[in-house]
């Protein structure tokens, strides 16, 4: 029997940026301060989510996986280029990141694993934000459940117990 992979929620991360003309920029050299202000994390592997924050929320713009390290694979020239994308979409924020990290524990790198969360985190992320910048796995979905998964409003009392056998709501 596999034993099932755990992943930690690490952040939310300001990322160093310029403060440009028309939009704000994320460089090479910022991911070089990042690391050096995260060494804690910099070799872990998972996924990481970039986003922008503003006024009292967040959104999510690119989803990533990092099977080497987090600091090989988040700041390389097509992420700086994401990256780039996602600010200037986006007229006010602070460019952040979280990092969903492996648990550490002995034997080869889950990767497996990490595609399924990095998959998971996508299909989350487009419903969150329909410009997520993901090329694969964000085709938007075409059904709902009422009450349940993709839908507005108050749920049924029937929606509300669904949701709750289902463990798709967070206990209080």
């Amino acid at each position: 029997m596999n034993k099932k992979q755990e992943f930690s929620v690490l952040g939310p991360f300001r990322v160093p940026f310029d403060e440009g003309k028309a939009a704000k920029v994320v460089a090479a050299r910022h991911g070089v301060t990042f690391w050096k202000a995260h060494l804690s994390v910099a070799t872990r592997r998972g996924c990481y989510v970039f986003g922008i924050r503003a006024g009292g929320g967040a959104t999510p713009w690119y989803v990533g996986k990092a099977t080497k390290s987090f600091k090989q694979e988040t700041f390389t020239p097509h992420k700086l280029s994401k990256y780039a994308e996602a600010l200037a979409n986006s007229l006010k924020g602070t460019p952040i990141m979280y990092l969903i990290a492996v648990e550490k524990r002995k034997g080869p790198v889950p990767k497996a694993s990490i595609d399924e969360v990095e998959e998971f985190l996508i299909q989350v992320g487009v419903a969150a934000n329909p410009e997520l910048l993901n090329v694969k796995g964000t085709k938007k979905a075409t059904w709902s459940i009422r009450g349940v998964v993709r839908t507005k409003g108050k749920p049924s009392k029937a929606a509300s117990d669904f949701k709750r056998i289902m463990k798709l709501t967070t206990p209080k």
